[in-house]
């Protein structure tokens, strides 16, 4: 792997169960803790396949699976298909408040109960307000927590990248009695809408795993790109489990 900085040292962790296919085990490649990585470099690690937890990056390095595949949208070819255009209508309403990263009591309220609703029972629900705080308000580049509220209340934060040239969605949790409004759906839309806002190419999505249920939604959003081989190229419909015909 060529490495966006020269002094910057990778490692591998020791095996642990993967989050995404049962009964297996998971190894990551991980950028040096201790190393002051920034938003450029970020950037290009994002760029190849990277994504963070908290200040830590990471890349899936297993060595008997390649499951898990980097994907990004690619925001100035994507066009909003009817079902999408009407769930931005739906949530037209919801005040958009662009905010620091820090820890909030109001956001781990509304944190803890989507976890609740969600993930109940996972490791996510135990961590309590050290685990939330390490995990989505620490970071080692440029990060917005995007309020969204209805008529003052809160309904929704995105955790949101700002790269060189992207934008990364890095997570989102809402109020899980707000089923009708598919905020899940909608925080994804609202990054592509900013990116067209910003004129940024890409919104970065994680991972695809074609075996993992809940993977499904990403291919909601297309023209979808996947990193392979070193290189990024465009996802067949057979590639994401669609009908070519």
């Amino acid at each position: 792997m060529s490495s966006p900085n020269p002094h910057l040292q990778f490692y591998l962790s020791n095996n642990h169960p993967c989050g995404y296919l049962p009964e297996q085990l998971s190894v990551s490649l991980i950028a040096d803790p201790h190393y002051p990585i920034n938003t450029q470099i970020y950037t290009r690690l994002v760029e190849i396949g990277f994504r963070r937890s908290g200040r830590m990056a990471y890349r899936p390095h297993c060595p008997e699976c390649q499951a898990c595949v980097p994907v990004r949208i690619d925001s100035q070819r994507f066009q909003f298909n009817r079902q999408q255009r009407r769930n931005l209508k739906r949530n037209a309403d919801l005040e958009v408040v662009r905010t620091p990263m820090r820890f909030d009591t109001e956001h781990y309220a509304l944190y803890s109960r989507y976890i609740t609703a969600r993930h109940s029972g996972g490791s996510m629900e135990e961590s309590g307000p050290e685990g939330y705080s390490t995990f989505l308000t620490q970071s080692c580049c440029e990060t917005q927590l995007v309020e969204f509220r209805q008529a003052g209340r809160l309904v929704m934060v995105a955790v949101v990248d700002y790269l060189n040239g992207a934008l990364s969605a890095v997570y989102s949790f809402f109020d899980p009695e707000e089923g009708a409004r598919s905020l899940g759906r909608y925080a994804i839309l609202w990054q592509l809408k900013e990116c067209q806002r910003l004129n940024l190419p890409h919104l970065y999505l994680g991972y695809w795993i074609a075996d993992c249920r809940k993977m499904v939604y990403k291919r909601e959003y297309r023209p979808i790109e996947q990193y392979r081989d070193g290189l990024w190229r465009a996802m067949s419909d057979a590639e994401l489990g669609l009908d070519a015909g």
